[in-house]
């Protein structure tokens, strides 16, 4: 059998991205014949790697590509790779890798703004950067907890412009994409609707608050239940993502970034998240935080994302491979 080929970058060098891992790999149930690749900076603290060594067999390489050279391996090989570069070329080498197919899937350990500025790519997150590689399709961030989940039309728009970004079309193929996604959770989950979160407050309240709803949102959940998806709403915003909400709901779409993120983060914290790019051509999933650069080398960062994350992927290319 083919092994199974998982990316996994780290991020930020001074950040909390390769305790995570290293934590996340510690807990991990271990599969057989599966190769990770693990991108960090040579300022990686040695007892991340040492927590690393007691699971794994970790073979050093100076690049992605020595590493690919020995996927004849036919047992579970931890592939070390340190490159003194901005990490946010690791996440592009390892995406170009997935596309090509060469890559089962990448795991992405949190980057920030300002490290993806200073790399020269010219994008904003991750996203930004995955959009530049798939320009014939929309790509939209969705968000796995334990409580509840939320995808996002518009992500890392500024709050005075979602509106000059959103557009019937737009949420349909959110919708639809959300949709793929959602047959993969538990038959439970699968079976529930999706709610469509209204834009305005009272959800427009008839079209005294913002024309939106009625103009287009009840034809968007009519088109998409024509295609066998079940959507409700548009919910209001302010009472949509009350507890009482969380078990009749698959998914919540949301209209905006902190629409959806503000309450996700708020209930689930560090403590549960797997963030999956919707629309790509090959899985990648990610933490739900940032950097924590305040705690970093501390080990006080929790792993749980992290973990949850790499057992998505492992899942998802598994899924697929087989």
């Amino acid at each position: 059998m083919t092994p199974l080929k998982i990316a996994i970058t780290t991020g930020d060098a001074d950040g909390i991205g390769t305790e995570v891992v290293a934590k996340a790999l510690s807990e991990i149930q271990l599969k057989r014949n599966v190769h990770f690749y693990f991108y960090r900076t040579p300022k990686c603290p040695k007892k991340h790697l040492a927590l690393i060594d007691r699971k794994f067999y970790r073979k050093q390489v100076n690049s992605i590509h020595e590493a690919i050279k020995e996927s004849h391996i036919d047992d579970t090989v931890f592939f070390d790779i340190s490159v003194d570069s901005n990490p946010a070329y690791f996440v592009k080498e390892a995406s170009e890798l997935c596309q090509n197919g060469v890559l089962d899937a990448i795991v992405t350990g949190p980057l920030s703004k300002p490290l993806i500025t200073q790399s020269g790519l010219g994008v904003i997150g991750h996203t930004g950067l995955f959009r530049q590689m798939v320009k014939d399709k929309p790509l939209f961030m969705a968000f796995l907890g334990e409580h509840f989940n939320v995808s996002l039309v518009t992500d890392h728009v500024p709050l005075g412009e979602v509106t000059k970004h959103l557009s019937p079309e737009l949420v349909v193929q959110c919708i639809i994409e959300t949709h793929k996604l959602k047959q993969r959770l538990s038959e439970q989950q699968a079976a529930k609707p999706m709610a469509l979160v209204g834009l305005n407050p009272h959800a427009g309240d008839l079209g005294v608050i913002g024309q939106e709803e009625v103009s287009y949102f009840n034809a968007i959940i009519s088109e998409c239940r024509s295609k066998g998806i079940n959507v409700e709403g548009p919910v209001v915003p302010d009472v949509a993502f009350q507890r009482q909400n969380w078990d009749r709901y698959s998914f919540y779409i949301s209209m905006y970034h902190d629409q959806g993120l503000i309450p996700f983060k708020l209930v689930h914290g560090q403590d549960s998240g797997v963030h999956v790019t919707l629309g790509l051509p090959f899985i990648r999933t990610s933490v739900d935080h940032g950097t924590a650069k305040d705690i970093f080398n501390q080990d006080k960062a929790e792993s749980k994302s992290m973990l949850e994350a790499i057992e998505w992927a492992l899942g998802s290319a598994a899924e697929i491979k087989n």
